[in-house]
């Protein structure tokens, strides 16, 4: 897409991953920010705080106060180095002061057959791939990550009310090649915030535990420029790399 005539009619749907991996790869062929020129957001996605069902922390909390009691003694899963599960997880870690140990997956699907089993005890996976298990009890929602409950979970409570500050999102977007012209940026941007306003949009996120995100070209680039600050601190602070 970098290398695509910059004409809006070639685009890709950006997200969270790309500012990750901006500072995760040492070697891409693109720069996310330099070369990505930012069109609309889309949605955003909480992630879940989610504990198997013996695991004794029934809140963030307790699972605190627990992971401090027994340091280096829990694990948690997530779909690989450096994605969204593995980072969220390291940037909880890092703010609430806690050592639990890493143990990454090939996808999120194998980590929570392993978390359903009891093999490991925290992931952080996002709401639509863990909300059935939550709502059928085979898992415990402790908190989501975002700044303001899910609406598919409105009873579970967000991880910033106990640890300030902290917020993750699973969030995708819109992107475009660099140097398309601006008029037609914002027409695209224009379309896509009146679907996202759709009526039938909004209730088919909510079913996802998604919410969407309408945003100008300048909000959006905004965000993009912040996180990929913001991931990049953290990669190089948990000193993460890709196997």
């Amino acid at each position: 897409m970098v290398r695509a005539t910059p004409d809006g009619y070639t685009l890709a749907v950006i997200s969270v991953n790309n500012s990750i991996n901006a500072a995760l790869y040492e070697k891409l062929s693109f720069n996310f920010i330099r070369d990505i020129t930012p069109v609309a957001a889309i949605d955003r996605e909480p992630i879940i705080v989610a504990v198997h069902p013996s695991f004794p922390a029934k809140t963030i909390p307790e699972l605190i106060a627990y992971a401090r009691a027994n340091p280096g003694k829990i694990n948690f899963a997530s779909s690989g180095n450096g994605t969204v599960n593995h980072v969220a997880g390291e940037l909880f870690k890092a703010m609430a002061g806690v050592n639990m140990v890493h143990v990454p997956y090939r996808g999120m699907a194998p980590a929570l057959i392993d978390l359903l089993g009891g093999q490991v005890q925290v992931a952080f996976p996002v709401v639509s791939s863990s909300i059935g298990y939550v709502k059928a009890a085979k898992l415990r929602a402790l908190a989501v990550t975002t700044t303001t409950p899910s609406p598919a979970l409105p009873d579970v409570p967000v991880v910033g009310d106990f640890v300030p500050g902290y917020e993750v999102s699973g969030w995708i977007g819109m992107g475009a090649p660099k140097n398309t012209p601006t008029e037609i940026i914002n027409r695209l941007n224009r379309e896509i915030n009146a679907g996202l306003a759709d009526p039938r949009m909004i209730a088919q996120s909510a079913g996802m535990g998604s919410t969407p995100m309408p945003m100008t070209p300048a909000q959006f680039a905004k965000l993009i420029a912040d996180e990929t600050e913001k991931w990049g601190k953290v990669i190089r602070a948990a000193n993460i790399k890709v196997e």
